[in-house]
C-alpha cells in the first residue's frame, strides 16, 4: 500500500479510502469489524463514512473499531441529507451542522472529525453561512479541515473565495462521483483540482456494481444495488452504460484482470484521484478491491481502457482543441 499527500494538509493516507456505507446494513456488524481489521492489516488507514449511513450504525460501527487506533487513522463523515422528521434535520444550515457534527462526534466516540464534507450543495442556504459554519468547528477543534462532496466546480471555486476574503478555513477535499461510465469530473472538477491543491477523494468507482463483471446487456445479478435500488437504476440506468460494462468485462477477462480490481486501478490511475473510496458487502468483495493497487496500471493501458467509453467534451465544447484542426496550431491557422 502507498500512501499520498492529502492536498496541502500534510498528512499522508493510504492510496484507497474505505468506505464504511455497509457498516451496520450490508455487512453486520461483526462483518464489518472483519473488514476495518484487513483493511488495517493491508495497510489503510483512511475511513469514510456519513451521519446517514445506516442511520448512524455505520459511525458507531467505525467508532468501535477506531478505538484502539484512533491516532492512526484518518476519518471523514458528512452531513447534509436528511436525518429524521424534523423539517430542519437536513441541510447545510449552521444551526443543523453544528447538531450533527455534535451527534458524530458520539457516535464515532472520538474528540475529532479529520475531514468534514458538506455531502451536498445547498440552494437554500447562503455558502457564506455554510462556511462560517465549518470555520467555527475548526476553531472550536471538533473538525480539522472542511471539505466539500456532491459540489459542482464553480460551486467549489465560489467557497474558496469566499474563504480567501473573509479568512475562514478552506476546502481542502472534494468528493465526486467517478468511474469508466460516469466521467463528468474530468471536464471541470480534476482540473480544478489540480490548480487549488485539493485532494480528490471519489466514490463509486465500480458504478454501483455495473463494472463488477457481474453485468452486460442482456444479464444481470438477481441482487445488487442497480436490481433493487431506483436511486442507483436512475443514475445508471441508460442501455450505453452496459454496453460499456460488457465490453470492460471482456477486456478485463481477456488479460486476466478481475473487473472490478480493474476499474479500481483505472480511477486511481488518473493523475489527479488522490484515493478512491472502495467498498464491500463481506471479506471476499474487499479481497478483490485490495487487489487493485497490485496492477501496474500503466498510461498506456488506461489510455487502452479510457476507448472503452465516450470522453466527455471539454468545458467549452469546442472538440477540435484536442486535434490538430485549431487555432492554436499554427499550420492549420495559416492554412485557413
Amino acid at each position: 500500500m502507498d500512501y499520498v499527500p492529502l492536498g496541502e494538509t500534510g498528512i499522508k493516507v493510504s492510496e484507497l479510502c474505505f468506505g464504511t456505507m455497509s457498516f451496520g446494513g450490508d455487512a453486520d456488524e461483526q462483518t464489518s469489524k472483519k473488514m476495518f481489521d484487513r483493511c488495517r492489516e493491508a495497510g489503510i488507514n483512511f475511513f469514510d463514512s456519513a451521519n446517514v449511513y445506516s442511520k448512524g450504525k455505520s459511525e458507531k460501527i467505525l467508532g468501535e473499531c477506531i478505538k484502539n487506533c484512533r491516532e492512526e487513522v484518518v476519518i471523514t463523515t458528512k452531513a447534509y441529507f436528511p436525518v429524521g422528521e424534523d423539517i430542519n434535520a437536513h441541510g447545510a444550515s449552521k444551526r443543523h451542522l453544528m447538531i450533527e457534527v455534535d451527534k458524530s462526534l458520539r457516535r464515532l466516540k472520538t474528540d475529532f472529525i479529520d475531514v468534514f464534507f458538506i455531502h451536498r450543495f445547498d440552494e437554500n442556504t447562503p455558502l457564506e453561512d455554510t462556511l462560517r459554519a465549518l470555520d467555527d468547528l475548526v476553531t472550536q477543534g471538533k473538525i480539522l479541515y472542511p471539505a466539500a462532496s456532491n459540489y459542482a466546480a464553480w460551486q467549489v471555486e465560489k467557497a474558496l473565495g469566499i474563504s480567501a476574503k473573509e479568512g475562514w478555513a478552506k476546502l481542502i477535499c472534494i468528493q465526486p462521483m467517478y468511474n469508466l461510465v460516469k466521467r463528468q469530473a474530468e471536464v471541470e472538477l480534476l482540473p480544478m483540482a489540480r490548480a487549488e491543491n485539493l485532494a480528490v477523494v471519489s466514490y463509486s468507482p465500480l458504478g454501483g456494481g455495473l463494472l463488477s463483471g457481474k453485468y452486460g446487456t442482456t444479464r444481470k445479478p438477481n441482487n445488487g444495488r442497480l436490481v433493487k435500488n431506483k436511486m442507483y437504476q436512475t443514475r445508471y440506468g441508460e442501455n450505453s452504460y452496459f454496453e460499456i460494462a460488457e465490453n470492460f468485462t471482456s477486456f478485463a477477462c481477456d488479460r486476466g484482470f478481475a473487473p472490478p480490481a480493474l476499474a479500481l486501478a483505472w480511477v486511481g490511475g488518473h493523475p489527479d484521484i488522490t484515493a478512491p473510496i472502495i467498498g464491500a458487502r463481506n471479506l471476499a468483495q474487499l479481497e478483490t478491491a485490495l487487489s487493485s493497487v497490485e496492477i501496474d496500471m500503466t498510461q498506456e493501458l488506461r489510455a487502452e481502457i479510457s476507448t472503452l467509453s465516450p470522453s466527455p467534451p471539454p468545458a467549452t465544447d469546442r472538440n477540435e482543441e484536442k486535434t490538430e484542426f485549431n487555432f492554436d496550431n499554427a499550420q492549420f491557422r495559416d492554412k485557413h
